[in-house]
Formats: structure tokens, C-alpha cells, sequence
């Protein structure tokens, strides 16, 4: 019965054209992980090899950081479970002496320490190392020739002159794939460069900031921290896929960590799982971490974390500093941005201060002399009837000198004199939107308002900013309502706020943009509640009403 391995060919000449296409097949390509791929199987196809696999040697050569094999179907590799890490055994040996090795029977050699349960059963084995540029790179393995024959000195030679042009090819591709990572992470610092100075929220910028991170660094999250007031590092912004519950704690002062970030170190973490310096028990579910300050000109502004689920292959040295240069530019954005704000808002008060000039040496002064004539129209006229008129007339005229004074005062008040809470932020933002609307909503608050928490108030205060912006540009509404209500239990039973804003506007059309209420979720999510949109207060349920609500 014939046999079903393919023949081999005995004569070393006969394989030389086989051997050119091998090494034209190797160098075919540009993407790393493919052109292992194609070196393993380009090498078991030479040799008759019936398995093949590439260990990639980790930065400090101590072990291996990636394990590309061929042979093994995804089933058994799934039943073999973690792979190979290089530290000890053949491999590990490999790693410390870089030396070709040819084995008939991989058990008997002394620096075998046997296999993992499923593992399939290999015998012969051959082994050579891979070197780019002078330097290891890795290690190509080869067992089990098909037939039940050893490897022999043909093989070896073979493999030898394959390893070589292996070489070159993942050198190419190790430079190509650097230049591309650079072009990656210079498209996201222009990203998160654009975002900041958009002029939009500064907490809707910092969360750019994360998410941009997260997805260069192939990271589980990304986690903006800024120095809190009492101390420490505050979680300010969270991108993950999965809800953390982080948004807002604040890392302890006491902390090692961030003694060194405030300084403006940056600091990498093998296993923020076990490592005894993160006082936090958000690290227990994160693996490599990156942590590096925002920082620009000497000022830490800052910090920026990128962690790796559990398991996770380590940053390398080209991720380390991308990830610093990305945080210098984001904090180099951020200042930026601080500084465009700080122009605006002075812009705004320079405004407030020559209207409160106007009203009052204006508005009041023609105010007052109207009032002084209509006083002496008043004592002149003996019609009970105009009489009586004139005086409710200076009766107003009194109220609204009294209410332009007010607002006089309020105009001329600088933003740490404003009260922080919670219901005159929402009354501050209702008269601000009257402006752009044209009438001013209604409002109502229920409950204790002002017991709510600061980081839920702060988050509930955008979502009401957005909501009236999003009526204000798509909803074409005359009338809105907006209701604060401090008394209800959330679904798990956890005491909540509830915002709503309802409107009799044209809803929102099929199709059109979601970013607001994307971005409205988002905070809801961020702070365990959650946001929905229900029918206006139109006839008919025409309109929208945008629901937030959350734990407070």
C-alpha cells in the first residue's frame, strides 16, 4: 500500500531548486507574523518535517515572547493550553546557547523535560537559530520527518542556508512593520491633537485621549489620571470595551507609583496583577501595563495608562517609547487646549464686564429718568384711573432696575465666586441655552438636588449641556422641559438621579448622526446608570425626551 507522506528527494543537488524556492517564498512578503508563518511551512515542506515552529526571543533574551508553529491543529493546541515560554528544557537551552541541534530522539537528550498532556508524541528534531543583523532573533524547530527517519546532515544544511535568508526577510519585515507602527501612533497623536483644539468638552477631549491609546497599544483600556485635590491620581477617563467601575477613584498619594508619575517617570509593569506597588484592586484583572506621565515643558499634567489583559505578551521597547512620545504630544495638545480656553473665557468675562458697564450706566441711568418722569406725571394727574396706572408703571420700573442690578452682580462675578451646586449649575445652563433657543426652558427639580455627588453632578451637567445643544440644532423645538429628579431608585435598587430633557421638535430622523447620544451613554455607562430616549411632549408624542440617569 503506498504511503501517504510525499516522496523526498535523496540527492542534495536535486533539492538545490527546491531550496531556491524556498527562500524566494520566505522573503514574499512584508507583515511579520505572516512571514514566520511562511518560514515555518516553506521549512517543514524542505525537510519533510511534520511539525515546525518559530520561538521568537523576548528583548531581554531571557525567554520567548512569541511562538509561531505549524502541524498542530487549533483543536490540539487548544487542549495543550499556554504555550511554550522558553525558560526552561530544549528550548530554553536553544535560547542561552544559539547553536544548531540535531536530535534522533529528542527524549533522550538530557535538556529535554518531556512534554505537556495532548501534546502530540515528536521524536527526531532539529533546531537552528535565526539571527537578524548579527543579532538572535529566534530559533526555527523542526520534528518528526516524515517516514519515521531521522534529520540528517543534508537537512541541517539545508535549514541552515533557510535560516539565513530567513534572516533578511524578517528584518524587512521588522522594519516595515516599525514604520508602520510609527505612521499609527503619528495618526493618532494628530487625532487626539485635533480633538483638543476642536474647542468641544474637555472631558469628551480626554476620553479621545484614552481611546486613541488603547487602540495603538493594542491595550485592554486606556485610563487618563489627573492629579485629584486631595492627593494622588483621579481616574477622569476609561476606553474599554467591558464597564470598569473606575471612572473616578483616585489612586492614593501613598502609592510608589505615583510618586514617581508626578515626578514625570514613566513606569512599566510586567503583571499589575502581582506587582505589590499598584494599591488599587482595579489592577487585579490587567497583566503589562504602561504607565507614562503627561508631560510637557517640565509640567506633569497627568498620566496615561495603557494595561494588557492578564496573560498579555509585554510591551517592547519600540511600544515603551511610542507610548511616551504619544503622552508628550497628548500633553503638549492638552496645554494647548488649556491655554485656546483660558483665551475664551477671558474673551467671555472682558464681555460681561462692558455689558454690566452698559446696563449700568446706560440702561439704569435712562431707567431711572423714565421712572423720575413718570413719578412727577404721577403727582400731576388727577384721573384716579391714570393715576393708579402711573404707579404700577414706576412699581415695575423699580423691579427691573433691581433685577439688571442682579444680573449686574452676577455678570461681575468671577467663576470661583459662583455656588457650586448642583441646582445652580443646572438653572446656569437653561439660561445660557435660552440665548441660542430663543425662549427659556422649563424646569423642575425633585428631591435633594444638591446632595447629589460631585462626579455624578459634573457628568450630569454635560449630559444636560449636550441634550440642550442637540435640541437646539436638530430638534427645532418651541418648547422644552427639563426635569432633575433626585428621588429615584435605579433598576439594581442603588439610590439615582434622573435627568430629562423633553421637547416638541421633529424626534430624531433615521439615519442621522449619534454622536451626542453616543457620547451621553457613555457617561451613564461610565458611572453605572444609563441613558434612553423615549416621544417627546408634542401632539402625538412628537419630539424627544433624552432620559439620563445615574448612581449617585
Amino acid at each position: 500500500m503506498p504511503s501517504a507522506d510525499p516522496p523526498l528527494l535523496a540527492e542534495p543537488a536535486l533539492r538545490v531548486p527546491q531550496l531556491l524556492e524556498a527562500m524566494r517564498s520566505v522573503g514574499s512578503g512584508l507583515e511579520l507574523h505572516s512571514t514566520l508563518d511562511r518560514i515555518c511551512e516553506t521549512a517543514a515542506d524542505l525537510t519533510g518535517a511534520r511539525y515546525a515552529a518559530i520561538g521568537v526571543v523576548d528583548e531581554e533574551g531571557g525567554g520567548l515572547s512569541d511562538f509561531v508553529y505549524q502541524g498542530v491543529d487549533e483543536a490540539t493546541a487548544r487542549r495543550i493550553g499556554r504555550l511554550p515560554d522558553g525558560r526552561r528544557g530544549l528550548l530554553g537551552a536553544l535560547i542561552r546557547e544559539p547553536k544548531p541541534v540535531l536530535l534522533a530522539d529528542l527524549s533522550e537528550d538530557p535538556r529535554s523535560c518531556g512534554f505537556p498532556e495532548h501534546h502530540p508524541p515528536m521524536r527526531s528534531f532539529l533546531g537552528v537559530p535565526i539571527r537578524v543583523q548579527g543579532e538572535i532573533f529566534g530559533n526555527l524547530y523542526l520534528t518528526e520527518k516524515r517516514g519515521g527517519r531521522p534529520f540528517d546532515d543534508d537537512d541541517l544544511a539545508m535549514v541552515q542556508v533557510l535560516a539565513t535568508e530567513a534572516g533578511i526577510a524578517v528584518g524587512n519585515a521588522r522594519l516595515y512593520e516599525a514604520a508602520m507602527q510609527r505612521e499609527r501612533w503619528i495618526d493618532g497623536s494628530v487625532a487626539v491633537t485635533t480633538a483638543l483644539l476642536s474647542g468641544g468638552d474637555a472631558d469628551d477631549a480626554l476620553q479621545v485621549v484614552a481611546e486613541q491609546a488603547r487602540r495603538l497599544s493594542g491595550a485592554a483600556a486606556g485610563i487618563v489620571l489627573l492629579p485629584a485635590e486631595e492627593g494622588g491620581l483621579e481616574v477622569v477617563a476609561v476606553a474599554s470595551d467591558e464597564p470598569t467601575g473606575m471612572l473616578g477613584a483616585v489612586i492614593p498619594p501613598e502609592s510608589r507609583i505615583v510618586a514617581e508619575l508626578l515626578d514625570g517617570q514613566a513606569v512599566f509593569v510586567i503583571d499589575a496583577a502581582t506587582d505589590s506597588r499598584m494599591l488599587t484592586q482595579y489592577a487585579s484583572g490587567y497583566g503589562p501595563a504602561m504607565m507614562v506621565p503627561l508631560q510637557s515643558d517640565g509640567r506633569v499634567l497627568g498620566t496615561l495608562v495603557t494595561p494588557r489583559a492578564r496573560g498579555g505578551r509585554p510591551f517592547t521597547r519600540a511600544e515603551r517609547t511610542l507610548a511616551v512620545q504619544f503622552a508628550s504630544q497628548a500633553a503638549l495638545a492638552l496645554m494647548m487646549a488649556e491655554a485656546q480656553r483660558d483665551r475664551e473665557r477671558l474673551a467671555v468675562f472682558e464681555d460681561r464686564d462692558r455689558i454690566a458697564r452698559d446696563l449700568h450706566d446706560l440702561v439704569i441711568q435712562r431707567l431711572f429718568a423714565t421712572g423720575l418722569m413718570l413719578e412727577s406725571a404721577h403727582r400731576r394727574s388727577v384721573v384716579p384711573e391714570v393715576r393708579e396706572g402711573v404707579g404700577k408703571a414706576v412699581d415695575e420700573l423699580d423691579v427691573t432696575i433691581q433685577e439688571i442690578r442682579t444680573a449686574i452682580f452676577a455678570l461681575q462675578q468671577g467663576p470661583a465666586e459662583v455656588p457650586s451646586g448642583l441646582r445652580t449649575r443646572v438653572l446656569r445652563e437653561i439660561n445660557m441655552a435660552a440665548v441660542p433657543l430663543g425662549f427659556k426652558p422649563s424646569h423642575r427639580f425633585l428631591g435633594p438636588v444638591d446632595t447629589v455627588g460631585d462626579l455624578t453632578g459634573k457628568n450630569l451637567i454635560a449630559a444636560l449641556r449636550e441634550a440642550l445643544s442637540n435640541a437646539f440644532r436638530h430638534a427645532d423645538a418651541s418648547r422644552i422641559d427639563v426635569v432633575i429628579d433626585a428621588t429615584v431608585p435605579l433598576a439594581d435598587g442603588r439610590p439615582g438621579v434622573r435627568l430629562s430633557v423633553a421637547d416638541d421638535g421633529v424626534g430624531i430622523p433615521e439615519g442621522g448622526r449619534r454622536s451626542g447620544l453616543r457620547n451621553l451613554k457613555r457617561r451613564a455607562d461610565s458611572l453605572g446608570g444609563d441613558s434612553r430616549l423615549g416621544p417627546g411632549i408634542g401632539e402625538g408624542g412628537g419630539g424627544t425626551t433624552v432620559v439620563w440617569e445615574a448612581p449617585y
